[in-house]
């Protein structure tokens, strides 16, 4: 029968080692205090992007996907920084017919933008050699001419095997630009909704009617 003693007289087991007594009941060690903490900060983060994934934290959109230089400057960048955007992709040249949708486009960017719409413009030479100029001359004409102010990037090919990526890919979905100024729609999902010939025009009706119908939209949880 054990008597009723305080716990400063219970303590004749041996303490385990590198551990510290206090009041009669061993602490455990300093290094191993350490690594059970990593151990629980590690099964924390774990915990916290399972979860992420698991409530449908959204991921970029495969169409998205892709990296691409600006215009004024060469700066990567990532086209993932407009998942969940309604999204106007347009091939441009400085010396076209259809220049003058430059203004258009921006008109559009500029009532629709707050909404969530943007526009992205891809110079591109590849049709009657309408687009020479560098990088730098295409920037300096789209801002001085038109105040464009939607993002821009450097020139690239739109069509044929050496299109760039993005171009290839909506071009596989739908139809190849055969001109300048030929429009793809994408809604807040990255899916295609559909592409424009050159001739419609950025106050087109039925356009605006898509652009809203887009913007009215949510993204799915998918």
């Amino acid at each position: 029968m054990v008597n009723a003693k305080s716990s400063d007289s219970l303590t004749t087991l041996p303490s385990p080692p590198c551990s510290v007594v206090f009041s009669g009941r061993p602490v455990i060690g300093r290094r191993q205090a350490i690594a059970q903490g990593l151990g629980l900060i590690g099964a924390i983060g774990f915990l916290c992007a399972s979860s992420s994934s698991a409530f449908g934290a959204p991921s970029c959109p495969s169409i998205l996907n892709r990296t691409f230089p600006r215009l004024q400057d060469d700066a990567p960048q990532s086209l993932c920084q407009y998942q969940g955007k309604v999204l106007l992709v347009v091939n441009t040249a400085s010396y076209c017919g259809f220049t003058n949708q430059y203004a258009g486009l921006e008109a559009l960017y500029a009532r629709y933008k707050d909404q969530g719409l943007v526009v992205l413009g891809f110079p591109s030479n590849d049709f009657g050699n309408q687009e020479p100029g560098s990088s730098a001359q295409i920037a300096e004409f789209c801002s001085n001419t038109f105040g464009v102010q939607f993002p821009m990037f450097a020139k690239s090919r739109v069509t044929g095997p050496q299109s760039n990526p993005l171009f290839a890919e909506l071009s596989r979905l739908s139809d190849a630009p055969s001109w300048n100024f030929h429009k793809y729609l994408i809604d807040r999902n990255g899916r295609l909704v559909r592409s424009y010939a050159s001739a419609v025009s950025p106050s087109s009706r039925s356009l605006v009617s898509e652009i809203e119908r887009a913007l009215r939209a949510s993204t799915s949880a998918s």
